[in-house]
This record gives structure tokens, C-alpha cells and sequence, in this order.
């Protein structure tokens, strides 16, 4: 038993490293273990949630700066800046934050209750589109 012990790590990171040609899997592994911008990124989902639009519009994009990791968690912030922007009908702004998070995840979809939104279904439908 030993002796796999001390090759598991050895063979951990040689597969790890074998998944860096695999781009946004390797982004989202990092993000797996990268705390930067993490709570920002938590709590500003929750102040958007808790209607504390403008704090949550700081909390995530002090998430993005912070250097958040992942692709996923990236693409999340900038959906939600999105939502944030299109409640403010700043549609301009609202459709950047979409094209941002479909520059990280081109297979990037709003879920169903979303899409249906009547401000930010047609700002992501049309963002989208464009692809």
C-alpha cells in the first residue's frame, strides 16, 4: 500500500498536466482550487438575490478583478452583472456582460426561467445570435 501512496501524487500531476491542452477544463480545474475573487463572487450573487443590486454589482465585479478562476465562475459574474445591467435598462452594458461570458463559454445558454425574462432573454437571445 505504500508504495501507491507514493506514486499517486507523482501520477496525479502528470494527469493534471496532460489536461492543460484541454483549456476551459483546465480553467475550471483551477477554479476548483483558487480562492481569489470566490467570496466576492458568493456574496454578490447572494446581495442579487437579496436585492442589494447595486452591492452586488460591486461584489462581482470586485469578483472578476480579483482574478476569478474557472470558466464557469467567470461566465456566472458576468451573467449576473448582465441581469444587473438590463434591470437598469443600461441594455448596452447588459449585452457586454453576455458577450463576455460567451467569449469564455461559447456554449453558454440562460436556463429556461431566464431566457424568458423580458429585458435580458432578448439582450442574451441577440448577443447569442451573433455568434
Amino acid at each position: 500500500m505504500s508504495d501507491f501512496r507514493r506514486i499517486a501524487l507523482p501520477l496525479a500531476c502528470v494527469a493534471l498536466s496532460g489536461c492543460a491542452s484541454m483549456g476551459k477544463f483546465n480553467e475550471d480545474v483551477a477554479g476548483l482550487f483558487s480562492t481569489a475573487g470566490r467570496e466576492e463572487l458568493k456574496f454578490g450573487v447572494r446581495a442579487y438575490e437579496d436585492a442589494e443590486y447595486s452591492y452586488a454589482a460591486k461584489l462581482l465585479q470586485a469578483s472578476l478583478d480579483a482574478g476569478l478562476r474557472g470558466a464557469a465562475n467567470r461566465v456566472r459574474a458576468h451573467k449576473y452583472l448582465a441581469f444587473l445591467h438590463c434591470a437598469s435598462n443600461r441594455i448596452q452594458q447588459c449585452r457586454d456582460e453576455f458577450r463576455k461570458a460567451l467569449e469564455i463559454d461559447p456554449s453558454f445558454d440562460l436556463r429556461e426561467d431566464e431566457a424568458g425574462h423580458p429585458v435580458w432573454g432578448p439582450a442574451f437571445r441577440s448577443v447569442k445570435g451573433e455568434k
